[in-house]
């Protein structure tokens, strides 16, 4: 991505169970798997028609990670929470990803391409 933001070392990939997700009523998560090549890529997602007033498109980061499972190791990005609404997955700066749509209380997908 073009956008440079500072942050600290990865932590140790995460292990099955060591994730929180903040979901319910309108609050949900999205879950953005990616290969392994994409590991510490930050990726943003900002909420489709915010008030550009009050919040110009804000967009929230994360970056990829590697999540060991039982039996297997994954890549992702976990955004959680995220009010339910409609969002752009943002690929660059300025080239949209996908767009996907976040309810309260579930957790929404989407497979990097």
């Amino acid at each position: 991505m073009s956008h440079t933001h500072e942050h600290p070392p990865l932590p140790a990939p995460s292990r099955e169970g060591s994730v929180v997700l903040e979901i319910g009523g309108d609050l949900g998560a999205l879950i953005i798997h990616t290969s392994a090549a994409e590991d510490g890529l930050e990726i943003e997602v900002s909420p489709i028609g915010a008030d550009p007033i009050d919040a110009p498109e804000p967009r929230t980061h994360a970056a990829v990670r590697p999540r060991h499972l039982v039996g297997r190791s994954i890549h992702c990005v976990v955004i959680s929470p995220l009010q339910e609404g409609d969002y752009t997955i943002w690929r660059t700066a300025d080239t949209p990803e996908a767009t996907v749509t976040v309810r309260g209380g579930e957790v929404t997908e989407h497979r990097w391409s």
